[in-house]
């Protein structure tokens, strides 16, 4: 085996600009900026990204087209506690197929029930946004997602950037005056530390997020750890 097919099966390995050939190709964000800086081109497939955001339910509109294109698929997409309800028209004129779309009021199960979601092999993304989330239950969500083959994507507050963190990607966002301002904190096998400026309501395929205000029984905030509660 020559030394670079050896290199090639080393995901934990930054080469410079170099894209592993072996690195699996992902679902496209929506945003060509942000894919060309990724190495999967896209959303890690089979893997835990975390999206670091104070605001509740604002990062969502970043990851609705990969949704679009997930629903089109026929495993299922998992909302798990989303702080805020989702608003099913604004999805379904975002091209989201409702009929595969599924919320779950999981409360302190959260992680347990996201778990369950990724590794069932029915879904193609769960999301996530309750629990807590310590460095043993993010492993078994990053596990989870490959043996489900699924995108695991867990919405938490910026305080977790202190959290040591198995995800693949780890991004902070923030807003800005075009739309969200995109900080790549982490990404597996490549340099982190690029940060973009992306118009979420510039670009043809990406309609505001997808969110009412919340339930009157539930308040959403984050807490010290930087995790919905």
């Amino acid at each position: 085996m020559s030394l670079e097919e050896l290199l090639d099966q080393r995901q934990d390995l930054w080469r410079g600009r170099t894209v592993s050939a072996a690195t699996p190709p992902g679902v496209s964000t929506g945003f060509a900026a942000l894919d060309a800086i990724l190495p999967w081109r896209g959303w890690p497939p089979g893997a835990l990204s975390e999206i670091l955001d104070n605001r509740p339910g604002g990062a969502f509109a970043l990851v609705q087209p990969a949704l679009v294109r997930l629903s089109g698929q026929a495993r299922w997409l998992l909302l798990v506690d989303p702080p805020w309800i989702p608003y099913a028209p604004t999805l379904f004129a975002a091209g989201v197929d409702l009929s595969r779309l599924a919320v779950v009021e999981a409360g302190k199960e959260a992680a347990w029930a996201a778990e369950q979601g990724l590794r069932s092999g029915a879904c193609s993304a769960v999301l996530a946004w309750g629990g807590r989330w310590e460095s043993a239950a993010l492993r078994r969500l990053q596990l989870a997602a490959e043996a489900g083959n699924a995108m695991a994507l867990l919405f938490r507050g910026e305080a977790a950037v202190r959290q040591h963190s198995p995800a693949a990607l780890r991004l902070q966002v923030r807003p800005s005056i075009a739309g969200v301002e995109v900080t790549v904190l982490k990404q597996r096998g490549a340099r982190a530390g690029a940060t973009l400026e992306l118009p979420l309501w510039a670009e043809p395929d990406v309609l505001p997020s997808a969110i009412l205000p919340p339930r009157s029984f539930r308040r959403s905030c984050v807490n010290d750890e930087g995790d919905w509660k």
